[in-house]
């Protein structure tokens, strides 16, 4: 009897106060594959509140991605994914090889959409759809991280975050690199608990998917290696094992990406032969990269980051290794990523896999609320908030363009130009957006590329009574980082307009 009373003395302890249970003691009837039948999958949703609500935030994310997939054009990086996906599978393998400074597999995985049409709704559905799978997979992360309410917050913040909703509306690999990176770190936190070689090479694997998605996946997966190494040295001894099995899931990783490795070696040592030309560079980093995941709102930022400081200090009270998991993982991704700025063009869409770090940490805070007033509402308060703090940027999101309106501006053009005139595209690769919606030949106009001053004055030269229309873009800071090229066409034409972030001028 008195083993009893100690037992409901514990219940009635601290852990009760942090702990919420949204379902009240509902035993989910799912445990394992084999329980995996549609009576039980009907069971579950009717019994658990947890499934309701993932099951309901999944929908709100995928309406959230879909909606308006094809409004926007597509704009330069989106068209050149086409440029590239419409290659055959070993062309597309060649350019990376050549220089391409992504891997293939989404522009493979692209190829083979194009086979069902070619439109922006089709170049847009492969981030859309990943983007809605990696919704319930950071509950899981979440869940395995610390418990259901920090996977379903996690969840929320998910499904409802304007950066990510914006990068799974992207023809680009960027929420492909997030889904794997956020399915391997379900693995690797099993993988931590139990050291099964499954979940090591399952970690492994599904690493090197990620890094086939992105080349910057490299930063998450080296802070994952580095901190389980980490942990494990604090006992050698003890910990040799598991040791190897980190070990192992590098090995597996390294098999997989053994090609692609030895490409990257040669990129990087391109990429890096001289200054970056745009991008951010040192602690900007950090600051725009929160900004920009917290949903482009300073004010959210902040709160955000409070929530993450919050959680970050509750994980260390519970468990010192989880508090541990969530300073590495941020300071090793902002260190690599600052050093790595100076050397190389640095834009916070790169580190997109951070959101799941922020994300988790900004909802293990619901157990200082929780420990507090403990009540269930806290949790369904926390879901309340991402809804609210992340309403006014999406409806402005999906009230106007956000990207540069390419086919607009190529129909102006066709209304515009004339026979025999000369479109001068400035800097010269924009024509792969601007050549998506408009084809010189069919409408007999001259088309032209030009980097520098000397292009433009070569291209001067041929005009005979030819108009000459030139379109620029804020790229030009990039490719003629020296400014030239603006000094001519400030000098020598006349501004027509401009069409968001699109400017067009004429000769004189």
């Amino acid at each position: 009897m008195a083993k009893k009373k100690g037992e409901r003395h514990i219940e009635k302890g601290p852990q009760r106060q942090t702990e919420c249970d949204l379902d009240g003691g509902y035993r989910f009837p799912i445990r394992s594959p084999k329980d995996l039948t549609l009576e039980n999958i009907w069971a579950g949703i009717i019994g658990s509140r947890y499934s309701q609500a993932l099951l309901l935030l999944t929908i709100i994310g995928l309406s959230l991605r879909f909606y308006n997939l094809g409004f926007n054009s597509l704009w330069l990086d989106e068209a050149s994914t086409y440029t590239n996906s419409v290659s055959s599978f070993a062309q597309i393998w060649q350019a990376t090889a050549a220089g391409e400074f992504n891997p293939p597999l989404f522009y493979w995985m692209e190829h083979v959409m194009l086979m069902f049409g070619n439109s922006e709704v089709i170049l847009r559905f492969i981030p859309a759809v990943v983007g809605v799978l990696t919704i319930p997979l950071i509950y899981c992360v979440g869940k395995e991280f610390m418990d259901r309410n920090v996977g379903i917050i996690a969840a929320a913040a998910f499904a409802f975050s304007p950066f990510l909703v914006y990068y799974s509306q992207e023809a680009r690999a960027y929420s492909m690199m997030l889904f794997f990176v956020v399915f391997a770190i379900i693995f690797y936190l099993k993988a931590l608990k139990d050291n099964r070689i499954r979940n090591w090479v399952l970690f492994g694997l599904l690493s090197a998917l990620a890094f086939w998605s992105h080349f910057y996946a490299f930063a998450i997966i080296a802070s994952l290696v580095l901190y389980a190494l980490i942990v494990q040295l604090a006992d050698l001894r003890r910990n040799i094992k598991k040791i190897w099995m980190v070990v192992l899931s590098v090995v597996v990783f390294s098999i997989a990406c053994l090609p692609l490795i030895i490409v990257a070696f040669h990129l990087f040592a391109s990429r890096t032969a001289s200054a970056p030309t745009f991008g951010v560079q040192g602690f900007d980093v950090i600051y725009q990269t929160l900004l920009q995941v917290a949903g482009f709102n300073e004010l959210v930022m902040y709160l955000f980051l409070l929530l993450f400081i919050a959680g970050t200090v509750q994980a260390f009270l519970i468990d010192r290794n989880k508090g541990w998991f969530l300073v590495s993982l941020t300071v090793f991704t902002f260190v690599i990523s600052i050093f790595l700025s100076y050397r190389m063009p640095m834009v916070p869409r790169y580190l997109i896999f951070f959101a799941a770090v922020f994300f988790i940490g900004v909802a293990t805070s619901y157990r200082l609320f929780y420990s507090l007033v403990n009540n269930k509402g806290v949790v369904y308060g926390f879901l309340l908030v991402m809804v609210i703090l992340n309403a006014p940027v999406l409806a402005g999101y999906y009230s106007g363009y956000t990207k540069e309106d390419w086919r607009g501006f190529s129909a102006q053009m066709q209304l515009t130009a004339k026979p025999g005139d000369f479109i001068v595209l400035v800097p010269g690769y924009i024509s792969q957006p601007f050549d998506y919606y408009y084809t010189n030949g069919s409408f007999r106009t001259i088309q032209f590329e030009a980097e520098t001053a000397k292009d433009l004055d070569s291209i001067d030269a041929q005009k005979v009574n030819n108009t000459i229309y030139y379109i620029v873009t804020a790229d030009i800071y990039s490719a003629d980082p020296a400014g030239d090229a603006l000094a001519w066409l400030k000098n020598n034409t006349k501004p027509v307009g401009q069409d968001n972030g699109i400017a067009l001028f004429v000769s004189r």
